[in-house]
């Protein structure tokens, strides 16, 4: 007879206890959402940008691109597809994750330049929140929107007579490079010059053991030109992949 009680009693807690805790009782939750798949197999987008649903023999996936990533549609299955800004386009999907930044990085993968308006020669690549520091080829600026170092002149975030030391003077050259319409410069060392173009200055390297002559407007023989002889080389900033 106690037995009997005490089945009846562990039933009853049983029973009260699935109707209390909605952890015990599965049966009336409700049912997980099912991912529509446009196809049976492929990757789509979603309306955030850096997520995308990811389809296997008609059954989907939500997947989320890592932190400074984006979701790339028009990548095939075969391809990584995950890409940095600047190569996908988010018209209509713009949102995207909360930035997961390090004190290294504001994002844990991307490009983004260091320095200011006058010191736009450096950028750092952010893999995992950890950053590299690299410089670009002497006399080039990065560019945030192109990802890419390109003359100072043609980058918006940089001031090019700061950063190169060299304003124009009235009357250089204000027509295209692309027409020989320029000026050139000798800078204040044999081996370094600048070219004028749209009144904007560039600067240029005539390379070791050559000097710019202002006689003939040109590279030359270092020995062709007057107290160039002998004077040593400018150092090129160069490529380098150094942890903060």
């Amino acid at each position: 007879m106690k037995t009997c009680c005490s089945l009846f009693v562990v039933a009853l807690f049983l029973q009260t206890g699935a109707q209390q805790n909605p952890y015990f009782n599965t049966r009336n939750s409700p049912p997980a959402p099912s991912i529509t798949c446009p196809e049976k197999t492929g990757r789509f987008a979603t309306s955030q940008c850096d997520a995308y649903i990811e389809c296997e023999d008609g059954k989907g996936e939500e997947k989320l691109c890592p932190d400074g990533l984006l979701f790339n549609p028009a990548l095939g299955i075969y391809h990584q597809p995950c890409q940095y800004p600047v190569e996908v386009d988010c018209s209509g999907r713009e949102a995207t994750q909360p930035p997961q930044s390090t004190e290294e990085c504001p994002h844990r993968y991307g490009y983004f330049r260091i320095g200011d308006a006058a010191n736009c020669g450096q950028f750092k690549n952010c893999v995992d929140g950890r950053a590299y520091v690299f410089d670009c080829p002497e006399g080039l600026a990065f560019d945030e929107q192109s990802l890419r170092c390109d003359w100072p002149d043609q980058v918006s975030s940089c001031d090019a007579e700061a950063y190169l030391g060299f304003t124009c003077p009235p009357g250089a050259a204000r027509g295209d490079f692309d027409d020989n319409s320029y000026t050139t410069f000798r800078s204040a060392d044999c081996h370094h010059y600048y070219i004028c173009v749209n009144s904007r200055p560039r600067l240029y390297n005539c390379g070791k053991g050559r000097a710019f002559n202002e006689l003939i407007n040109a590279c030359d023989g270092a020995e062709n030109v007057t107290g160039c002889a002998s004077a040593t080389e400018r150092p090129h900033y160069t490529t380098n992949a150094l942890r903060f």
